[in-house]
């Protein structure tokens, strides 16, 4: 489902099919595990359908040598994503169950590239940056500052920036200081609640 969708990285293709997506979900949802759409994860957030997590994966380009930022854990599927493709994952959750959950997870299938924290990703985990890549898994009004601060220089940020209820797909690259920013598709996804992000 993903290749006719145009997914062409061969590193992203390879850990989708990898990554177990059914172990990050209730048992009672693995039916639907690997069907192309969103799935309730508990505390009114979801799981993304796997091409959105493929193409925002394959718009970061992540590289094994990199640190890389992720706001929104949630089940913690995309992190284990990231984690095969990355040096090291920092991963920041706001809501408390979600973040234990993951973290269960990444210890069962042997993640040890990863760290959780819980907390208000908008303001990003500024004691490991920079970061050369950061990846927002949630809807935002604007770009958080913070994460931009903490991208480092030649870095990749991408994230959905709208309303509350539709965004579009941005991808900021900073050079010498200074952003470029590319749109890739439009998308919907779960508010960024925080101190730059939605209210709750």
């Amino acid at each position: 489902q993903l290749i006719p969708r145009g997914i062409r990285s061969p590193e992203v293709l390879a850990v989708m099919r990898k990554v177990p997506r059914h172990l990050f979900i209730e048992q009672n949802f693995h039916g639907d595990a690997y069907g192309d759409h969103p799935l309730p994860i508990g505390a009114d957030q979801t799981i993304s359908q796997p091409y959105m997590v493929a193409l925002m994966t394959e718009l970061l380009d992540v590289r094994t040598d990199q640190r890389v930022l992720e706001i929104g854990t949630g089940s913690g599927y995309q992190t284990a994503i990231l984690a095969e493709l990355a040096r090291e994952v920092y991963t920041v959750e706001r809501i408390t169950s979600l973040a234990n959950s993951a973290q269960s997870r990444f210890e069962q299938l042997h993640y040890t590239n990863i760290q959780v924290r819980i907390g208000d990703g908008t303001v990003g985990w500024k004691e490991y940056a920079p970061y050369h890549r950061i990846l927002v898994t949630a809807g935002a009004p604007s770009v958080p500052e913070p994460l931009i601060e903490q991208l480092a220089d030649g870095g990749k940020l991408v994230i959905p920036v709208g309303s509350r209820m539709s965004q579009m797909l941005h991808v900021l690259t900073k050079q010498q200081g200074q952003l470029h920013t590319t749109t890739s598709c439009p998308c919907v996804f779960v508010r960024l609640i925080g101190q730059d992000g939605w209210e709750h």
